[in-house]
């Protein structure tokens, strides 16, 4: 069924709706059904309609959403992976197995690095193995980009699903869907496994009728994955409330670069460059590929310009809003580009091999210390190169920048459990 565990307007389905279950779009008091929000507006015409999750298509009071049922599938051996896991990825992997199967929600709290996509395999696989379905969630196109093909890879003769704004309607009915968080609106008690993936980041982390899509989508276990997790979800942790698993230590055991602090004193940026920094580029550019992160995208022109009048490699910048970013992202993976100059849309769901990294102004409001550990854990992430410089550039230390390397020092001091 194309619509399997799906919850859809009329105007989205392309076939007979009498098959779904017809259910009111909007409660009485004006509570959206698809994303659980009360906050309406009025049309001309009268009726109130959703403007929280608009983007999806208006749900208007009066209307349906048309809710699918989602049957099993045949049992099938689904795994294909033939790696190994270290000793302490095995352990949070029997975990999180464990917590599935008796439909326990669970928290994976792993470094940037760690493997948490091979943890999940084995999870996965129970629940494929059994019929059921799996989703794979994540709040930027990025990781959902990076994901699909690593678990395609995984669970090679399982049907497979991608789902972002923009991308085709799937056609067939699928076992195993990775999709954008905004995404999990459109499902209904669908998933027996449904894994959020970077948790903490924006813009799951504040929305909540995605936790609330979330929630709803899933029919199982929730299992929750992120370097740098709430403190709610840590709490409920802790206290035995779901469960829990900790992986300090990347996959190759080394511990997680610290950043280094490079003071530099009434920068006129972004027009004027550090010259500490430029020849510290210099360097690293012949040794390294760099990701050097600034907080505003208005930064990126001045800055990449004035790069490449001093520097002869292949220099680019990336953000949002570019409809370039995936070929740019590749190509930086690729070596094509060694240096990439990028606001915060990279500090997740990319790795790039032997990377060192630079935060312009790591002490901006706008690098909370969450991003600033996320940033840093670009770095290091190759059993090659486990110890990838790391600089924040700074005029001021700040409380978040104090935080980010506090929390990465406890890491590399915390075991896993």
């Amino acid at each position: 069924m194309r619509y399997a565990g799906m919850q859809l307007l009329l105007s989205d389905i392309q076939t007979d709706p009498s098959v779904a279950q017809a259910v009111p779009a909007m409660t009485a008091d004006g509570r959206c059904v698809r994303c659980g929000q009360n906050l309406t507006i009025k049309l001309p015409i009268g009726l109130r309609y959703c403007p929280v999750c608009v983007n999806l298509g208006r749900v208007v009071e009066g209307q349906s959403l048309y809710r699918f049922d989602a049957p099993k599938f045949p049992p099938t051996s689904s795994l294909t992976w033939t790696g190994e896991l270290t000793p302490a990825q095995q352990v949070a992997s029997d975990q999180l197995l464990k917590s599935v199967q008796v439909r326990r929600e669970h928290l994976l709290w792993a470094v940037t690095g760690a493997g948490k996509t091979e943890m999940l395999f084995p999870a996965i696989a129970s629940v494929l193995d059994a019929g059921g379905r799996v989703g794979v969630a994540a709040p930027r196109i990025d990781v959902v980009r990076e994901l699909a093909p690593r678990l395609a890879q995984a669970f090679a003769h399982t049907s497979i699903g991608v789902r972002f704004g923009g991308a085709p309607w799937p056609k067939h009915d699928v076992a195993l869907t990775v999709l954008t968080t905004h995404q999990l609106l459109r499902y209904y008690h669908c998933f027996d496994l449904l894994v959020i993936d970077e948790v903490d980041a924006f813009p799951f982390a504040h929305d909540e009728a995605l936790m609330y899509a979330a929630k709803h989508a899933v029919k199982g276990s929730l299992v929750w994955l992120s370097a740098t997790p709430s403190k709610n979800l840590l709490q409920q942790g802790r206290a035995g409330k779901i469960g829990l698993s900790t992986l300090p230590r990347r996959f190759h055991g080394q511990p997680l670069p610290a950043p280094k602090l490079a003071w530099v004193k009434k920068a006129k940026l972004p027009k004027q460059l550090p010259t500490q920094l430029l020849m510290q580029l210099k360097s690293l550019v012949t040794t390294h590929r760099v990701l050097l992160f600034v907080p505003d995208i208005d930064w990126l022109v001045p800055i990449t310009n004035a790069l490449r009048q001093q520097l002869k490699v292949e220099i680019q910048s990336v953000h949002a809003q570019d409809d370039q970013r995936e070929a740019k992202v590749l190509a930086f993976r690729s070596g094509q580009i060694q240096l990439m100059v990028t606001t915060t849309i990279l500090e997740r769901g990319v790795t790039i091999h032997r990377c060192a990294v630079i935060v312009l102004a790591a002490d901006s409001p706008r690098f909370g210390s969450d991003a600033l550990i996320q940033m840093a854990g670009r770095a290091g992430r190759a059993v090659d190169s486990p110890d990838d410089p790391v600089w924040f550039y700074i005029q001021h230390y700040t409380r978040d920048i104090q935080v980010a390397i506090t929390t990465i020092e406890k890491l590399n001091h915390m075991k896993a459990g």
